[in-house]
């Protein structure tokens, strides 16, 4: 009897042996069940060590950083998962071209008739010219019939002094 206690006693302790040993997966078949996974999602790197996934790797935004975390977590033998994937903020924009305006345009204008009027000056704000300066009057009659041409909103020559 007591031979049969003791092969009755051996058979358990073999199969509690059986049952206790059940293969783990192997790291290197969780790694590679993860990047399969993770294919998805470039940029994403798995290492695994005991069952525990560290991603790490660039993405465009949370919800790519997320998905990826999930779908490591979700493949069979992944313990816990570390996650170091880092998001990259989008590129800054382009900086704006300077808005050329109306004024541009005539200031260049303006410019290009007054320099051949010493003695006088102009600034144009809002489509208005602006002369100062002192001009003898037929030259005055040249440079308002040259400015006029130009079609801007008003010439103001309330500053310049007509000898």
């Amino acid at each position: 009897m007591k031979m049969k206690h003791l092969t009755s006693l051996a058979l358990a302790a073999g199969l509690m042996f059986m049952i206790s040993c059940k293969s783990k997966p192997k790291d290197a078949d969780i790694k590679a069940a993860v990047v399969a996974a993770l294919q998805s999602s470039p940029g994403v790197s798995a290492d695994v060590k005991d069952g525990v996934v560290t991603l790490t790797g660039a993405v465009a935004n949370e919800a790519d950083k997320d998905a990826a975390e999930n779908t490591a977590k979700v493949t069979a033998g992944v313990k816990s998962v570390v996650d170091n994937i880092t998001v990259t903020p989008p590129p800054p924009p382009p900086p704006a071209a300077p808005v050329a305006t109306a004024d541009d345009a005539l200031k260049t204008s303006v410019a290009d008739i007054v320099k051949d009027f010493p003695g006088i000056t102009a600034d144009v704000k809002d489509g208005v010219i602006t002369i100062t300066g002192e001009a003898k009057a037929d030259r005055w009659k040249k440079l308002k019939m040259a400015l006029d041409a130009l079609k801007p909103k008003k010439v103001d020559a309330s500053g310049l002094k007509v000898k």
